[in-house]
Formats: structure tokens, sequence, C-alpha cells
């Protein structure tokens, strides 16, 4: 399985027939192998960029959540420069679904081959290939080859793994498409940065605080509302109302997964609005022997067809200038406005634990 990234059209959606006398800018080719326990599904697309640039996108799988809304976060469990094993957690029609991966990656060839390992239901089999092909300086054909087969070979469980196969690989080279094609000013759309903040008090409240977020509503003042559904464990999805400083609300949505006896909640916007074609980042709980630092970690690139579009002066190197710094300061007005009122939670625990009666 793949996942998706910024830009493109939305998974699902045919693009528009190409113009006479231009090359289709995308072009698919499903080869379903019916009769066979194993099926075949493959994909490609042409990219407006360099082979060695959309090769080092697929490459880097730790940076998928990044590049791909369907991906929620990616951990890599070894590597020897060749071979990599991954566990990856990605939304698929709908669900959070997670694997673990071994890959191996050939630069000379510009491929990647995969096989999942700790396989995702309900899929007996599941491998593919990725490959760039060089077609010019700055032009490449990106291809996805996926093999799968179904327990027990049922038909619903064949057609549920074609559809989320099919949905996430055309997804996934669309946002490619997209995201390679700014190579040149990428490093510019892309902004990481962190907050940190010190707490003198038990690492268990402050995590159960940053855990709890349906109780957020109550205790934050910029969420006005929360649905969290966690019928996985350790797998939230959330759908916020939160209030800007001038009194707007929008309706954020995240996947959040959390790793409790790590202290690591990692979280992911599969749709984000405004100016961000993509967020994601994660809290991080770290005692010591003198209290605790709190992380709230923040990954993010920035929509330049949305800074195009906006007011004469708003755009350009200056507008994109701008953008980053009214982003940073949101996430981190936001996340700081979390992080002290988790360091309150536990500090206030602490005191009236403390405190002679």
């Amino acid at each position: 399985m793949t996942a998706a990234a910024p830009g493109g059209l939305p998974a699902g959606r045919e693009p528009a027939p190409p113009q006479r006398g231009r090359r289709p800018f995308f072009r698919e080719k499903v080869v379903p192998v019916s009769g066979e326990r194993v099926h075949r599904v493959s994909h490609a697309v042409e990219v407006e960029a360099p082979a060695g640039v959309v090769y080092g996108l697929i490459a880097d799988a730790v940076q998928w959540p990044l590049y791909f809304p369907a991906n929620v976060h990616v951990e890599r469990l070894d590597y020897d420069g060749v071979r990599e094993r991954l566990r990856m957690w990605v939304v698929a029609d709908g669900q959070v679904k997670s694997w673990t991966s071994s890959r191996v990656q050939d630069p000379a060839r510009r491929t990647v081959t995969y096989q999942q390992e700790q396989l995702m239901e309900p899929a007996a089999s599941m491998g593919g290939t990725w490959t760039v092909t060089e077609l010019g300086p700055r032009r490449c054909r990106l291809a996805i080859d996926h093999a799968f087969s179904a327990v027990d070979d049922r038909p619903e469980h064949l057609a549920w793994l074609e559809q989320a196969t099919r949905a996430n690989a055309r997804a996934d080279l669309h946002r490619l498409q997209d995201l390679a094609r700014r190579f040149t000013h990428l490093e510019e759309l892309v902004l990481s940065f962190e907050e940190t903040l010190r707490v003198k008090g038990p690492a268990e409240l402050v995590y159960s605080f940053l855990y709890e977020a349906a109780d957020w509503s109550v205790q934050v003042p910029h969420i006005t509302r929360v649905d969290l559904d966690e019928t996985q464990a350790g797998i939230q999805k959330i759908t916020m109302g939160v209030r800007g400083q001038d009194g707007s609300e929008q309706e954020v949505t995240s996947v959040r997964v959390c790793f409790p006896h790590a202290g690591r909640i990692v979280f992911k916007e599969p749709d984000p609005q405004g100016p961000l074609a993509a967020h994601c980042g994660e809290w991080l709980v770290n005692p010591d022997e003198s209290g605790v630092t709190v992380v709230a970690r923040h990954h993010v690139v920035l929509c330049q067809d949305t800074l195009e579009r906006a007011p004469l002066g708003a755009g350009g190197p200056s507008g994109l200038s701008r953008a980053r710094r009214q982003v940073r300061a949101r996430l981190s007005r936001d996340s700081r406005t979390v992080m002290e009122l988790a360091r309150e939670h536990a500090e206030t625990a602490v005191r009236h634990l403390t405190t002679p009666r």
C-alpha cells in the first residue's frame, strides 16, 4: 500500500482529458489478474521534474506523512543504506491500517521494491515496486506496481484491497507530481519547528492531558468543540472546532497515533485548510530526574496555489515569507496554550498531594 501528498487531484477523480497535440499529464494502466490468487494493479504518471528528485521523494519514506495525506506516521526500524524495515500507519478507505514493510532501494535503477511483513488486514500478501524512468533532464515517468492477495481469496476482501490500493496509488502519484514540479523552491515551502516547555510534575499527568483531547473543549480556550473516535485502541480520529484570534472558527480534523509507554503522540491533518498543503507532527513527554520536558513538533508544507490566489501583494517571495511567519506563529501559539494547560494540570495535582492537611 501507498499513501498520498500535497496538491493534485483528489483520490478517485478522473483527470481532465488531454488537449489535442499535448502529451497526457496522467496515464493509468490497471491490470487485475482475475482467476489467480495474486492480483496486480499498475499506475503511472509523467512528472515535470528530474528523475533524481522524484526518486529522492520515494526513497525517503520517513517523510511520507509530510508528502502524502493518507500516510499518518512512518517509523524506520532498520536501515543499512539499501535495505530497510518500516512500520507504517496509513488511512485506507477511511480506516487507519498499520503494517511492517521491508524495502530495497536501488538508486542506480531508481527503483524501490517493498513487501509487507506484518500484513494489513485483510491482505494475505502485499508487495510492489516504485520505478522512476528518466524522460529528459527535467521530466520523468513515475510508476507504482502492486501485487496482492486476500485472506481465503474472498471476493469482498479482494474488492476492498483493490479499491483501497487504486485510490491511494492514484492519489500518491498525483500528489507527488504536484510536489516534485516545485522542486526548485520546495525548501521554501517546507517548514519545521518545535516548542518546548518544562514541567515540575509527573509525566503521566502531562501525557494524560494531551491524550484526553475529548476534554479540550472545556479546558482549552480556542477549542470550541471536540468529536473524538477511538474505536481502535491508541488510534484517535478527532474533529475540533478551532477559534482564531479574529473570532472566526474552522473545523480541523486530525488522526493521532498514541504511544503511552514512550510518552509520544503523533498526529496528522489529512485535509489541512488555508495556506497548509500538509501538516503533521508530534507531542513528546520526556521525563528526567528534575521534571518533564514537553515538546510540540510541527512539520508543514505550504500550499503554493493558495498563496498565488491570495490578494495582490500577498503572493510572491514576500508573501511566502509572510505565510511562513503567520503559520508558525499560529501553530506555536496554539501548541503553547495546550502545553501550559498540561503543565498547570500536572503541577496543580502535585501541589494538592503535597500540601499538609
